[in-house]
């Protein structure tokens, strides 16, 4: 009698069991134990770490072992495994799955089931492999409403986003925290995006790219642009937790996020509204200008080149619309930065109006310090309204009937919710800072008084820095006129219109110059005098006084 060859099978529903415990292990030592007092000789063990759900052909092993029975067809084989529900766990897949087995000529053992060809044996089998199905199903079904209770309460249950990790939590189970240094890496890049930063999600994708610490997702150490999308959507990041899968709606979460709700609102709004704009590919330290100026007569942007001379190229800015007059009549790029330097020289404000400027913000940060108490009250109150409107929603959903008008109510049920946060988050946002002002506006006082010599530094990054902080508009230039003077940033203006009431205090109104030869009255009768001051002419006029502005 020649022995039997056998062929061991082994599987565990998932790579974390592999890990934390010896399930392939054991289960093969009992098939082995099995085949040896069975008298079978073992040629193969194909193990398995996917449960594969219902499709068999989804598990690597089981497809590599019916591979191995196709090489192998001069010999009959028994598969040998642990239990039935090793085997299949799905009632149309260990059919098929049997019917694979047979038809290559294997037979199939389990150390706790006897298979029996008979009508009744294959009806125990069907049902015990039914039986395994509904176990499957009940504990997925389980999983599922603990996970979905879980989000309900504001737990994030998914897989942690970059930036984040999972601790355990004092409550049971895991949260989300910080994972440094990714997770400010993480804020920056979507804080930059929502303040305008970041134009775009090409200068979120470039940004990311060049910060070693963030992961790539392509080989050659590059990110995909979806991957920037689905990052910027991501409610996680701004504590919030939903799932539309399971009907869980938006909501604040247990864990803290990166970013405040606003900022997150804002960059869905950007998403939403289609605010794409592209950072040039060919943007180059030789033409920092590209893509900020237009052209005088056309307003196309001028772009820019090397022209190629006798001896060695020239950098020239050039406008290339068909249609303009200017068409390809070169701007050299000495002169359009030069006078672009010299624009920058004449905003950047003297070192005294910074002293000045920062007692006039002073005296507005104290005044807004005495409304900040009022606003916040106002931000609560409206909230509660949102929580009012919500429950009479939620009343009105127990009362409806239509599925339509119960989709329509969950939906501002959804928004209101939303809204609520966002009012609780600024009324929490305007409470007293723990930073003093000074600290605040340090880094910006220190740009605003030198954006021409971080733009005489040559370097790409603070020049396209200066030109998004310093200007609201596009630049304007022709070859006649120059850089037509662009609309500046707040900060520029408000060192300006410093300026031009000290200019306006310093000069005498012509109305109120004295005659010549007149003496002024502080000369002759003293301002400290408590008796009443005579004037020693009716001519002299009286003191010219700035509202708002004391003269003693």
């Amino acid at each position: 009698m020649s022995t039997k060859t056998a062929i061991i099978y082994c599987r565990i529903s998932s790579l974390k069991q592999a890990s934390d415990g010896d399930g392939l292990n054991s289960q093969e030592h009992r098939c082995r134990q099995y085949a040896a007092q069975k008298g079978y000789e073992v040629e193969a063990v194909f193990p398995d770490s996917i449960t594969g759900g219902g499709d068999y052909l989804k598990r690597p092993g089981m497809v590599a072992l019916l591979s191995y029975l196709d090489a192998q067809t001069e010999k009959d084989y028994v598969v040998i495994f642990d239990d039935l529900k090793r085997f299949a766990r799905d009632t149309a897949a260990h059919i098929a799955l049997r019917k694979e087995l047979s038809s290559r000529g294997a037979s199939v053992e389990s150390l706790n089931f006897k298979f029996e060809e008979s009508p009744e044996g294959k009806f125990i089998e069907t049902i015990i492999a039914a039986q395994g199905q509904l176990e499957r199903e009940q504990n997925s079904r389980q999983v599922v409403q603990k996970m979905k209770a879980r989000v309900e309460k504001g737990f994030w249950v998914f897989s942690a986003p970059i930036g984040m990790k999972y601790v355990p939590a004092k409550s049971g189970g895991k949260v989300l925290i910080r994972d440094e240094p990714l997770a400010s890496i993480c804020a920056e890049a979507l804080e930059g995006f929502a303040s305008n930063r970041f134009a775009s999600q090409t200068e979120v994708l470039r940004w990311l790219e060049a910060q070693p610490e963030f992961p790539k997702d392509k080989p050659n150490g590059t990110i995909r642009p979806q991957t920037v999308v689905r990052f910027l959507g991501k409610e996680v990041y701004a504590g919030l937790v939903s799932s539309k899968a399971w009907g869980v709606t938006l909501r604040e979460g247990q864990h803290e996020g990166l970013i405040s709700v606003a900022s997150y609102e804002r960059i869905q709004r950007k998403l939403k509204e289609g605010v794409y704009a592209p950072t040039r590919v060919d943007t180059h330290e030789d033409f920092a200008l590209r893509g900020a100026v237009k052209c005088g007569c056309c307003g196309y942007h001028l772009t820019g080149g090397w022209c190629k001379g006798k001896k060695k190229k020239y950098p020239y800015y050039f406008c290339v619309n068909r249609d303009c007059e200017q068409k390809s009549k070169t701007i050299s790029r000495d002169k359009l930065e030069g006078e672009f330097a010299d624009l920058l020289g004449q905003l950047q404000p003297a070192p005294s109006l910074a002293k000045v400027a920062t007692a006039m913000l002073s005296d507005c940060w104290n005044q807004r310090l005495k409304r900040a108490e009022e606003v916040a009250e106002g931000f609560r109150l409206e909230a509660e309204a949102c929580e009012k409107q919500i429950s009479e929603l939620v009343d009105r959903i127990v009362d409806a009937t239509n599925p339509r008008v119960i989709g329509a109510y969950e939906d501002k049920i959804a928004e209101a919710e939303k809204r609520k946060l966002v009012l609780l988050e600024k009324a929490a946002q305007t409470a007293k800072p723990s930073i003093p002002l000074e600290s605040l506006i340090e880094h910006a006082l220190k740009y605003v008084s030198a954006p021409k010599t971080l733009w005489e530094s040559g370097v790409l990054e603070l020049r396209r820095l200066v030109l998004k902080l310093t200007f609201s508009s596009h630049l304007s230039y022709t070859k006649t006129g120059g850089i037509k003077h662009p609309e500046p940033t707040a900060p520029f203006k408000l060192f300006n219109h410093i300026k031009q009431i000290g200019e306006d205090i310093m000069t005498p109104h012509p109305e109120f110059a004295l005659a010549e030869g007149m003496v002024p009255r502080g000369r002759i009768e003293l301002p400290t005098s408590s008796l009443p001051m005579m004037r020693s002419t009716t001519e002299l006029p009286r003191p010219f006084v700035l509202p708002g502005i004391s003269l003693h």
